[in-house]
């Protein structure tokens, strides 16, 4: 690839790899994969949770949801292995492809033909990888430095995207918490500092998180109410 090519390349994806929530980053991850990498019908990412669940996110079409999930069961192919014990994955002329005897006749007979799996991140509880997809033989043979490219853009991406769910999470948690001290002071004739140490003392007593012992008050409240 030439060099204003790979430059080219990489000015598409910062512009298509716009920060948002985690869920609709990952949604652009693999967007910007179908729209920016050349030859690449089809793409999702493959989440392993800690306790080595897979699971598919953000697939651009229904076919490869069955796709990624044969691989899961049968535990081949290079959607499996970028998750699970490998950074890239290549598999340019899946046909042919002696690595995943059970998996690839059933990409094949799907129509896709080559397929690549790239690590995106390696997270303390989750690990992730795209899956790409091609109905095109033998392209993905070249893939290094395309898919570091990727792989850092979008990690970029979902690292942002995380802070901008964790913002989210504790902005949420503020308001849970502060409706409970509402609930409190009201029913107990409270101001809020009194109400706040109160659910406190809940909070310690039961060896429970604060947002969780809010969470339950509100829900007993509302059970009262509906009575």
């Amino acid at each position: 690839m030439a060099n204003t090519e790979f430059l080219d390349l990489s000015r598409r994806l910062r512009a298509a790899l716009t920060p948002a929530d985690l869920d609709a980053t990952l949604a652009n991850i693999t967007a910007a994969a179908v729209e920016v990498l050349p030859d690449v019908r089809y793409a999702s990412i493959t989440i392993r949770h800690a306790d080595d669940r897979l699971e598919t996110a953000a697939p651009t079409d229904d076919l490869i949801c069955d796709l990624d999930a044969a691989q899961y069961e049968l535990r081949e192919g290079p959607c499996y292995h970028a998750s699970t014990d490998s950074v890239h994955v290549t598999g340019p002329h899946l046909a042919a492809d002696a690595r995943w005897p059970r998996y690839a006749p059933v990409a094949v007979s799907a129509g896709v033909l080559a397929q690549a799996g790239i690590r995106l991140f390696d997270a303390e509880k989750s690990k992730g990888a795209l899956n790409l997809y091609s109905e095109k033989e033998g392209v993905f043979g070249d893939l290094d430095a395309l898919g570091e490219l990727f792989s850092h853009q979008a990690a970029m991406a979902i690292d942002y995207a995380r802070e901008i769910t964790h913002l989210q999470q504790a902005v949420q948690t503020r308001q849970v918490i502060g409706q409970a001290v509402g609930v409190v002071m009201h029913k107990y004739a409270m101001d809020d500092a009194r109400a706040f140490a109160f659910l406190t003392r809940l909070s310690s007593n039961s060896n429970t998180k604060l947002r969780i012992v809010a969470e339950r008050l509100l829900e007993e409240t509302s059970d009262d109410r509906s009575l």
